[in-house]
């Protein structure tokens, strides 16, 4: 079987887009990229130089000065893959509750995300990519070989997030996540700058009442028809 060198995953706000790009990943040898991590790489970058991330031209500037790479996990210690800064690995330095904190800020950055469409481009065109997040089939690579778009209704993908944060041991109210979804959902679909939205040439796998393991079943056959 020949297989698409990009596969696209594109979808809402805890529609499984992670989890099934990171299992297709390790079916088909894959590297599995989110590209969100870059978001989350600049962010740890800005508050180390800057010491805060409220500076949006300060910040942009210094997104479009890091080298951030992504490469498939060096070490065994649970990570889905390497993420370096300036050839430093910062892989678990990126997901402390600081980072946590203020990604959101600066992922809404125009700048920031320019700068971070053109670092996901250069490392998803060495090929053999899993790519997973809100615009790389419309955007970041609108010539994917493969592009999914994985949906769920806002109510089947509270609950899983709800079911996720208890099975975690964390205190979880459904109704809120519920508001909060609505809440992403209308903001990633309506912002200007590469607003959440399926490519025209997109396939939509609906993952409601799915186990993630059939979904992944669905997406390699969608793989062996690409």
């Amino acid at each position: 079987m020949v297989k698409p060198s990009i596969i696209a995953i594109d979808g809402p706000a805890a529609s499984g887009k992670s989890t099934l790009g990171e299992r297709l990943a390790q079916r088909i040898g894959y590297l599995f990229f989110d590209t969100g991590i870059l978001y989350r790489a600049v962010t740890w970058a800005a508050l180390q130089k800057l010491g805060r991330v409220d500076q949006e031209y300060e910040v942009s500037t210094l997104s479009e000065k890091v080298n951030i790479d992504v490469r498939p996990p060096s070490v065994a210690d649970g990570r889905s893959a390497d993420v370096c800064i300036d050839g430093v690995d910062v892989t678990w330095e990126i997901r402390n509750s600081d980072v946590d904190a203020n990604v959101s800020q600066v992922s809404a950055y125009p700048r920031v995300r320019q700068a971070m469409t053109l670092q996901q481009r250069r490392i998803g065109q060495r090929g053999g990519v899993v790519m997973v997040g809100r615009d790389i089939g419309t955007v970041v690579f609108p010539e994917a070989g493969l592009k999914i778009y994985l949906v769920a209704s806002v109510e089947e993908r509270a609950s899983r997030r709800y079911h996720e944060m208890i099975n975690r041991g964390v205190a979880a109210d459904y109704n809120q996540i519920l508001a909060a979804l609505r809440k992403r959902d209308e903001y990633d679909s309506g912002r200007k700058l590469a607003p959440l939205k399926p490519a025209e040439d997109a396939i939509v796998l609906d993952s409601e009442g799915l186990t993630i393991e059939q979904v992944v079943e669905r997406a390699l056959a969608l793989i062996e028809k690409a």
